[in-house]
C-alpha cells in the first residue's frame, strides 16, 4: 500500500510540474469592426426552395492580428437581405502579412421568389447579388 502511495504521489507531483507551465500563446480580442467584403461567389442563382446551399464571401485582413468575427445579416424585407462581414483585432505579436479570408453563409429559403443579398463593400458600395427560389 505505501508502494502504491508514493507512486501516486509522484504521478500527481510530475503532473503538476507540467500543467504549472505557463502558457502564454492566447491573444486577446482588443476590437471588433467591419471589413469590407471584397467578392462574394453564389455556387446557384436557381435553387428550390427548403434546399441548402453556401454563399461564399472574401475579405482581405491586412494583418495576421485580425480574422473573421461574424456576420451581421440583416432582413430587409421577406426577400432582400443585407449581410455587413465583422472582423477582430488581437494585442497579440503579428505579422503585418495580409491575407485572404473565406466565410459562408449557408442560405435555406423557406419561400418562393427572387432573393436580393446586397453585402457591404466599403463606404456606400454593395455587391448585389440575386438568388431565385422555385
Amino acid at each position: 500500500m505505501k508502494k502504491l502511495l508514493n507512486i501516486g504521489f509522484s504521478v500527481l507531483f510530475l503532473g503538476l510540474i507540467f500543467i504549472s507551465c505557463e502558457d502564454n500563446d492566447y491573444q486577446t480580442v482588443q476590437s471588433i469592426g467591419r471589413i469590407r467584403i471584397d467578392s462574394v461567389k453564389v455556387m446557384k442563382d436557381t435553387m428550390d426552395v427548403y434546399s441548402i446551399q453556401s454563399i461564399k464571401t472574401y475579405s482581405t485582413y491586412p494583418s495576421q492580428c485580425e480574422g473573421f468575427y461574424g456576420y451581421d445579416y440583416i432582413y430587409d424585407s421577406n426577400l432582400e437581405r443585407s449581410v455587413t462581414a465583422y472582423r477582430y483585432t488581437t494585442d497579440g505579436p503579428c505579422t503585418q502579412k495580409a491575407y485572404v479570408g473565406v466565410n459562408q453563409i449557408n442560405f435555406s429559403p423557406r419561400q418562393k421568389g427572387t432573393y436580393i443579398f446586397k453585402f457591404w463593400n466599403g463606404g456606400n458600395s454593395l455587391i448585389t447579388k440575386t438568388i431565385v427560389v422555385e
